[in-house]
């Protein structure tokens, strides 16, 4: 009996085909039969055959069992036996809710499961984006209280610090409409962008409460100290809200992965800066004319707190008067400070290492386990177990799960789920790197981790943080240069875990089919193949249907038959679903099995091969039934077939194949994948940065000019406002390169920012100064120095909530901090050098700029200052 006809005659018993319906009267009756088995004792009676009058049962000759589709598949979850369900959300599902519906639907599933089954969630993604939305809320909600509490600083006053402040919220609040209509959701970029924002919102709310105070102060009464307040801001409030925003038109237009990765960032922070825009010019003057008023008791005799601040305040004014005169008096000199500043600029962003995105502590390691390309199901199952137990056995280990077998058997997969980040103290990386021994112990295999991370660029699976792919339409030149590129980088030692996916070395055996033999005893390669598919392919043969899932029935050989290749010489080939051909007039009767000593001519066997395909070949059809490819064997066959030895018709010899092929674009690919130790920049990223940054930066420079030359109605103006900038970069890279933080894409995010926020200490001088020389006719250098102290105050405050807003994101504690931290760096480097330098810097740049433009200058734009009645 040949391995084809026991196929046959399982997908003959398991039909399950239509059998279709009676009608009787008015009624329909659909026919079913009990055509289908569903489980393996009612397989194990199931007749296959009849040999000497006596009927076959499958359990005569194979052992049936319920079982799995692959038994080469093997799952651990903490070291016991496991399978692992594993969910990936569609890229537009709402994270958090979609795990929500499923732990509420976990205990149903429980319920329906043996109780010897215990489901347990063994990782769950969504825990570390819940800790880092809830801990981005909570550094938003401490930005605001920095962000009033400095704005209160500087006032002085109760009221005068709640007007500002509501424009905080109601800003950020206001920005989830427009987010919802364009399909946002509150992530790690969008939280970052509005957490950012809190500094600049109450930028123009602080200027418009500033200059009102100050009427107020001088006698007038509150809706005219409002109309009046504002109306003189109002341009220098249009100002900085639209050349701010011009900074992320080349965000916006960036191309590739990391425009459409940082658009929502960028749109969400425009929209809320057009919001502040709103609110200030009109909720903010409107608050002001009902709330402030000027106490003059309060003035007469104010109390000690106040007495302090304002004492404290005064002081520094009258020295930056003081130093803001010899500053003018020494021009060259200052001049000379801020062409250093422009050439220290390229200086260090050439010495700041470099990054592509901050590394993330998401609590979640990835484990790649790569074995001997020849390792067996058996011994890479052993394997795991002995690398999971090392890592379960880490102090900074919660749960761990992993998996082998499937698409290759030397490859596995580990799942690391860490404890809070208060109760193991230590980063993954560090985690990393203390396990990155042991496993190394583990004979025979190589483990390549890396902590999960949220922003990852790249369509390619790896076993480590960064890869190279290389192309090659010719396999003999990818196969040679693959291994020596390799072993190069491994003799860098800045480099760690160097790997590729090129596997060229597991084993396999060549059965070579001897045609012309084959041919003799009427057997096709295909028929071979079949036979070697039953025994060896855990082979489908049917399928069981139910009204919920569909079962596969696999047909193999014995496990005992499965050791080892010498085991191919007891495979038999059935002629069973041979064609026809050969004597015809032969006398052997059908299925007559030639002995290995008989004396019968070759002739003669090649005869009693052919009668017996002929004496089947009305039944192979049968084998076509159920739900498998056809078998060539018979279905149910009656007399004992013709056996051929695989041995006379083909032999087989070892060789070596593929273990994996990859390709990519057409090509045939491979890809080198390794990690960088902390505080080692990466090279790509380094170029990638470097021609990338200057462009950004450009593009930046000429949109702010480009807005506020239209708004100035000058090409000398914008000038002097850019030229704050360059103090800002310096302040940024300073800080980066002294706290050792590589310049990554969210850094540059945060230079570009710089841009937009630097600028309006430049633009509240300036706009001032222009009103003073076109209201009053003061001389250019009168005009900037008195610009320069009255608006002395509002500079001050502005930049400090600017810093105390992204104080909490440079800080950079809690669940994804990591991910800010370069961002709010680099705000707070920049903004303290260059307060420091364009309080100074930007009155010389303007009397510069008025005597070398003085020729050429445009007419003065009309300023219309709207009178209080």
């Amino acid at each position: 009996m040949g391995l084809e006809d026991v196929r046959a005659a399982l997908a003959a018993t398991n039909a399950d085909s239509p059998k279709g319906y009676l009608n009787q009267g008015n009624q329909r009756f659909q026919i079913y039969t009990n055509d289908q088995a569903t489980v393996a004792e009612q397989y194990r009676d199931l007749t296959i055959a009849y040999r000497n009058g006596a009927a076959v049962h499958l359990q005569d000759i194979a052992k049936v069992s319920n079982s799995v589709e692959n038994v080469n598949n093997a799952g651990l979850f903490n070291g016991k036996r496991a399978v692992l369900v594993i969910l990936h959300p569609s890229p537009s599902a709402n994270v958090i809710q979609t795990v929500d519906e499923i732990n509420a639907m976990l205990p149903r599933l429980a319920a329906a499961l043996p109780p010897s089954i215990h489901m347990q969630v063994a990782l769950d993604r969504s825990q570390s984006i819940r800790g880092a939305l809830s801990e981005t809320e909570r550094t938003l909600f401490i930005a605001i209280l920095l962000v009033v509490g400095v704005v209160f600083l500087f006032l002085r006053s109760v009221r005068s610090t709640i007007i500002p402040g509501i424009a905080v919220p109601v800003s950020i609040i206001g920005t989830f409409g427009p987010m919802y209509l364009l399909g946002f959701s509150l992530d790690n970029l969008s939280l970052m962008a509005l957490t950012i924002a809190t500094g600049f919102v109450v930028d123009d709310a602080v200027v418009v409460v500033e200059n009102t105070q100050r009427h107020l102060e001088d006698g007038m009464e509150p809706l005219a100290a409002a109309l009046r307040g504002s109306a003189e801001v109002s341009f220098t409030v249009l100002s900085m809200s639209l050349s701010l925003i011009a900074v992320f038109l080349p965000i916006l237009l960036m191309p590739g992965i990391m425009g459409r990765l940082f658009r929502e960032f960028a749109e969400t922070l425009s929209i809320t800066i057009l919001i502040s825009l709103a609110i200030s010019l009109t909720t903010t003057p409107m608050l002001c004319a009902m709330f402030l008023r000027h106490d003059v008791e309060a003035a007469k005799q104010p109390s000690r707190f106040k007495q302090a601040l304002e004492s404290g305040f005064n002081w520094l004014e009258r020295r930056y008067e003081r130093s803001l005169a010899w500053a003018l008096r020494h021009a060259r000199f200052v001049g000379f400070i801020l062409f250093c500043t422009v050439g220290l600029n390229i200086f260090l962003f050439i010495v700041v290492p470099k990054g592509f995105f901050p590394e993330q502590d998401n609590g979640l390691i990835i484990g790649n386990i790569r074995a001997d390309q020849s390792i067996s199901f058996a011994l890479m199952s052993r394997k795991l177990t002995e690398l999971q137990t090392i890592v379960q056995n880490d102090p900074g280990v919660a749960t761990v799960s992993g998996f082998t077998g499937g698409r290759a058997t030397n490859s596995g997969f580990l799942f690391i789920q860490l404890k809070p980040l208060s109760v193991r103290k230590v980063s993954a990386t560090a985690i990393v790197a203390r396990l990155r021994k042991p496993l190394a112990a583990i004979a025979g295999t190589q483990t390549f981790m890396v902590p999960a991370q949220d922003l990852r660029v790249g369509g390619r699976q790896s076993n480590a943080e960064y890869q190279y792919t290389l192309l090659c339409d010719d396999p003999a030149t990818l196969y040679a240069w693959m291994p020596k590129i390799v072993a190069a980088l491994k003799l860098d030692k800045t480099l760690l875990d160097v790997n590729s996916d090129l596997q060229q070395g597991g084993l396999e055996t060549d059965v070579v089919i001897n045609r012309t033999v084959a041919s003799a005893y009427n057997i096709t390669p295909a028929e071979i193949d079949n036979t070697l598919y039953d025994a060896y392919g855990q082979r489908a043969v049917s399928t069981i249907y139910n009204p919920l899932n569909q079962y596969k029935v696999i047909m193999e050989l014995a496990p005992q038959y499965l050791q080892t290749p010498d085991m191919l010489s007891q495979i038999y080939i059935s002629t069973a679903g041979g064609a026809a051909s050969g004597a015809s007039q032969t006398n052997f009767p059908a299925g007559t099995i030639i002995a290995p000593g008989s004396t019968a001519s070759k002739a003669s066997n090649v005869a009693s091969v052919a009668l017996d395909s002929a004496t089947n070949q009305a039944t192979n059809s049968i084998a076509s039934s159920g739900k498998s490819s056809a078998s060539s064997g018979t279905s149910l066959s009656t007399n004992p077939e013709t056996m051929i030895p695989l041995a006379a018709v083909a032999s087989y010899k070892p060789g070596t194949t593929p273990v994996a092929i990859n390709h990519q674009n057409g090509e045939l690919a491979s890809t080198i994948s390794f990690s960088l130790p902390a505080g080692v920049a990466l090279g790509t990223a380094a170029a990638q940065i470097m021609s990338t940054e200057p462009l950004l930066i450009l593009a930046a420079l000429a949109a702010v000019y480009t807005v506020l030359g239209i708004l100035y109605e000058s090409t000398i103006h914008p000038i002097t406002i850019i030229s704050t900038i360059p103090s800002a970069g310096v302040g940024a890279l300073l800080l980066l390169l002294i706290l050792n933080i590589p310049l990554t894409i969210i850094a540059l995010i945060g230079v570009i920012l710089l841009i937009g926020i630097v600028k309006k200490n430049a633009i509240l001088m300036i706009d001032f100064a222009l009103q003073l020389e076109r209201s009053d006719n003061l001389p250019a250098h009168e005009a900037i120095f008195k610009a320069a102290v009255l608006r002395f105050r509002p500079i001050m405050m502005t930049t400090c909530a600017a810093i105390l807003g992204a104080l909490p994101l440079a800080i950079g504690l809690g669940q994804g901090a990591s991910l800010r931290q370069p961002l709010g760096i680099t705000i707070i480097g920049g903004l303290i050098v260059s307060q420091a330098l364009t309080l100074y810097t930007t009155p010389v740049v303007y009397l510069f700029l008025d005597r070398w433009g003085r020729t050429t200058k445009a007419a003065p734009r009309a300023v219309r200052l709207l009178e209080a009645e």
